[in-house]
């Protein structure tokens, strides 16, 4: 597993720094699709329920039924991945909701108000993104195709974050540079997560340690598809842009999963 360090390092900072792409769509460009952005999300969302349940909450299972049997593994993975909706749960509760800063932005609030929330976004984001930096890399660690496709996800999910972080910035400061490099700064707590969990739990790791994070993973994950991603996605579009993109990113997962047993 540690062979693949490297290349779980790597996809970890590619999906964080997907916020430096958002912001790029935001301040760059005249127009954006919303109907793709709602795709993207959906797709993002399909990715995360169907690798969670499918993959993520078996392999908990297993690793956790081989230490301590069929039933107990059983039940030790469902508190695993309850565990995980719970923790981000609370770091949602503990930290403002980014999607306001749009609102505000619309309604004209003033500079100050704008920057405040720019950079408390930008601090919720990196909040968010040790977990997720954590999730990319140690599914990496056990099955580097397992982790492309959940930093494929993360990295979908991160760009209507770097969007929400940069626009209040962007209007508040008038500075498209300061805009992008605070939401890009954002997004390297991703790998920076990667690494301090990896150095915590390196001396501990085992089967009975992989089963629980996976179980917990799972759990952050569908949390983030329904709590999070589905939502936004409706936001901006009401029609059934949403759900296509959803069916869409199970299917694709469905299919690269198959192509790499």
């Amino acid at each position: 597993m540690l062979a693949n360090a490297g290349a779980a390092l790597i996809l970890t900072a590619l999906a964080g720094l997907a916020t430096g792409i958002g912001s790029v769509i935001a301040l760059f460009t005249k127009r954006t699709s919303k109907k793709f952005l709602a795709a993207s999300l959906g797709f993002s969302a399909g990715v995360m329920i169907y690798i969670s349940f499918v993959e993520m909450f078996v392999k908990s299972q297993e690793y956790l039924q081989t230490g301590f049997g069929m039933v107990n593994g059983v039940w030790l993975a469902c508190a695993s991945f309850f565990s995980g909706m719970a923790l981000i749960m609370l770091i949602d509760n503990l930290i403002p909701s980014p999607e306001s800063n749009l609102t505000a932005v619309k309604a004209g609030k003033s500079d100050a108000v704008l920057a405040r929330m720019g950079l408390l976004t930008a601090l919720a984001i990196a909040i968010h993104n040790f977990p997720e930096g954590l999730a990319t890399f140690t599914s990496a660690l056990d099955d580097v195709s397992l982790g492309a496709a959940i930093a494929v996800a993360i990295a979908i999910h991160n760009i209507p974050e770097g969007i929400v972080t940069s626009v209040p910035i962007y209007y508040a400061t008038g500075n498209k540079k300061k805009a992008f490099t605070v939401s890009f700064l954002s997004g390297l707590t991703e790998p920076l997560g990667a690494v301090i969990g990896y150095l915590i739990l390196r001396p501990f790791l085992s089967d009975t340690l992989y089963g629980v994070i996976f179980g917990i993973i799972s759990g952050i994950m569908v949390y983030i598809a329904v709590e999070e991603l589905i939502p936004m996605a409706r936001e901006y579009d009401k029609g059934n842009t949403m759900i296509f993109g959803v069916i869409g990113g199970m299917a694709v997962m469905a299919v690269s999963l198959i192509m790499f047993m």
